[in-house]
This record gives C-alpha cells, structure tokens and sequence, in this order.
C-alpha cells in the first residue's frame, strides 16, 4: 500500500512503469521489441497492483507491449478492470539498433552512439524515432485521455520513455533535462489536474523489490 494525496475532485493520472522484462534484454536497447516480464517482474507487478488496490483507479490504460500489458493486468485485476491497449502508449522505437547491445551499438555505429551519450535529447534512431517524436505521439494520446475521463482517477502503464514525456511536459521541462526523471522498473508517478494545471503528486516512487 501507498499513501497518496486527496484527489478532491482533480482529474488524476496515476503513472506506472512496466516491471522488469526478461534478463535477455539486460543492456540491450528493446523500444518496439514484445519482451516479456522475467519472472521478478511478474512478482513486482502484482505487488505494485496490490499496492494500489486500495486506491481509487476508474480505468487503466496500457502500451499493448507484453510487459507494459501484463503489468497493466495486474493493476486492473485489482480493480475489477481489464486494461485498454492504446498504441500511442508504445515506447520510443530505436529502429535499426532494435535488440543490438550497447557494446555492439558501439562498435558499429561510434558516431551515433557518441552523439547519443553527449545529447540524447536530439538523436533520431536510424528507421525509428526521436524524442520529439515521441512527444508527439504520447502528449495528444495522454490529454486525449484526460479529457475522456475529467475528474477521475485513470492509470496510464507505460515505458520509461513515455512516462518521462508526460512527467517532464507537466513540468514544462526543457528536453535537454528529460532524462534527469529517473524511472525504474514498477516506478509510480502521480500527476492531478487542478483546473488544467497539473501538479506533479509522486514522481518514479518504487514500491517494491522483488527477491
């Protein structure tokens, strides 16, 4: 369980990054790739579900990515939902390097992968996205939500990606700090909006550590 702030009446986005994918996928890049949850993340993501059973949570939405979605069942079960898939909720897509290594990103690609580290916030992946591009395609997903469901409590399952737009878009954040959100594996970030000014309640809170 987790204590959260009153909504009295604001319309809430309780935000939650996907638990722990399968251990193959450790220091590979996998944005568009369906990787399953490893058998620590199934347990965190009932865990994380549990944690919020006690807090009201009308609809949950999900990336249809395995791990965003199967963590997404977990939350929903808890509240006698099933989750709604909506492909906007998708992760930044790394095109070419999809499954590739970041030794082997490296090797093969040194300028991009120095450009990467020095100014991640500008690099577009050859054949997939930038980060602009996924604000483009998450920001109109999200409000669309909020609107659909003003004066709720909605949960929004994700990828670190897409949680760090929406943080970071509620904090009017310039892109270049983007990545200064941490946002761990089973993270819980909280947003309320406040006659359309969106307060930022919880941000990448982790709930649990599985054994």
């Amino acid at each position: 369980m987790i204590a959260l702030p009153e909504r009295k009446g604001a319309t809430r986005l309780v935000l939650v990054r996907h638990a722990e994918p399968d251990e193959s996928m450790q220091g590979r890049c996998y944005g568009r790739l369906d990787v399953p949850l490893s058998a620590a993340g199934l347990r965190r993501a009932a865990a994380v579900g549990e944690a919020l059973r006690s807090h009201e949570i009308e609809v949950v939405y999900s990336s249809p990515l395995q791990r965003a979605f199967d963590t997404a069942r977990a939350v929903a079960s808890a509240h006698g939902l099933e989750p709604i898939p909506r492909d906007a909720l998708r992760e930044l897509d790394f095109g070419e390097l999809e499954g590739m290594s970041h030794d082997e990103i490296a090797s093969e690609h040194p300028e991009l992968y120095r450009f990467w580290m020095e100014d991640p916030s500008t690099v577009r992946f050859p054949g997939g996205e930038g980060l602009s591009d996924l604000r483009a395609r998450v920001l109109p997903e999200v409000a669309g939500i909020r609107e659909q469901h003003e004066g709720q409590a909605v949960a929004v399952v994700a990828h670190g990606g897409v949680l760090r737009v929406v943080l970071a878009d509620a904090l009017e954040l310039p892109e270049a700090a983007f990545f200064r959100l941490d946002q761990p594996y089973g993270a819980l970030s909280v947003v309320d909006w406040v006659e359309d000014v969106p307060i930022v309640r919880v941000a990448g809170a982790v709930l649990y550590s599985p054994a």
